[in-house]
């Protein structure tokens, strides 16, 4: 997909930039900040809108992204002039990862059936850093599907110790024949 590809162009260049400036650490702050503005559906649609002006586009991203550095608001502005509005979710998740990989971080998802409590969180959150060798930022989803257990997403790993995936495992056990 272009957009991806833009996306991932121009989250690394936005990298290089920040670092130049010293400011890594702040623009991924602020980038974060711009992920979820563009998490929005309306202000996405706004954005691609071709009835609204690029006066009334910049206006708009001035408001909601007020706070952040005029640098980053300058590439926002830059995508949503050329018509990359869906690269911009992907220039920020390139810019938070080669900021995690500068920082020794690894981002982990957690997955599971009903929602964790806060020593939950901590507990796994240690469990898995001390597995890696690593700090570990932890995001846990909610997925009733998995019916019990948790699945941990580390980067292209997958640890799954859902209730459904030993289901499935003894299912498929009993319809082999094997034990």
């Amino acid at each position: 997909m272009p957009g991806q590809v833009s996306g991932k162009r121009y989250g690394q260049a936005v990298f290089e930039l920040a670092q130049e400036q010293g400011q890594a650490s702040q623009w991924g702050h602020d980038l974060a900040l711009v992920a979820e503005a563009f998490a929005d559906q309306d202000f996405n649609a706004l954005l691609k809108h071709a009835g609204v002006s690029a006066e009334d586009k910049r206006s708009a991203i001035d408001t909601v992204l007020g706070g952040v550095d005029p640098m980053v608001r300058n590439m926002v502005n830059l995508l949503v002039a050329r018509g990359l509005v869906d690269a911009i979710p992907d220039a920020c998740q390139e810019y938070a990862e080669l900021l995690d990989r500068q920082e020794g971080r690894q981002r982990v998802e957690v997955t599971t059936a009903v929602p964790l409590e806060p020593p939950e969180v901590e507990r796994i959150t240690s469990f898995i850093s001390g597995l890696i060798g690593r700090e570990v930022v932890v995001t846990a989803r909610v997925d009733e599907e998995i019916l019990g257990g948790l699945v941990i997403q580390i980067g292209d790993r997958l640890l799954d110790g859902s209730a459904r995936a030993r289901l499935n495992g003894l299912r498929e056990r009993l319809t082999t024949g094997l034990r």
